[in-house]
């Protein structure tokens, strides 16, 4: 599976308007080359260079296997789909906002599964990632880094 994204390249800066320091929408998504099987994807994006520990920005599960893109300032909740919790204890999509200093770098994690998840809305990365065990068919990665 590929993901990427319109508004960066992989391991290129995120452009602002996608952090704290601009509109903090999510930006545009694309992927392909999803296993046949699929029946939902879900998403993570987070950031593992946080002095805290990995923080996450966005969870989304149990997109449709029909979506081959989400646009930017995707709403998780509309139509059915579900929005996680991420670190800042909110829903939907939290972008980058690092203390001042070196780029970090934010992992967007696509993967596609073999069954819709079920997860009741503000269910968390733990436990996303516990639910998706034993079902994931692919994953794709997308990079980007951000420095305030």
């Amino acid at each position: 599976m590929e993901l990427t994204s319109p508004a960066f390249k992989t391991h290129d800066f995120i452009p602002k308007k996608y952090s704290c320091q601009g509109e903090n929408i999510s930006p545009a998504l694309t992927w392909s080359l999803a296993p046949q099987n699929t029946k939902s994807f879900a998403l993570i994006m987070d950031d593992p260079d946080a002095p805290v520990g990995v923080w996450v920005h966005w969870v989304v599960y149990d997109l449709p296997a029909t979506l081959a893109a989400l646009p930017e300032g995707f709403p998780e909740t509309k139509q059915g789909r579900s929005g996680g919790v991420d670190a800042f204890e909110r829903l939907g999509y939290g972008g980058p906002c690092p203390p001042p200093g070196p780029a970090h770098r934010y992992f967007f994690r696509l993967y596609a599964l073999d069954q819709v998840l079920g997860l009741p809305p503000q269910s968390t990365k733990p436990e996303l990632l516990k639910a998706m065990k034993g079902h994931i068919l692919a994953q794709a990665e997308l990079v980007g880094l951000f420095q305030r």
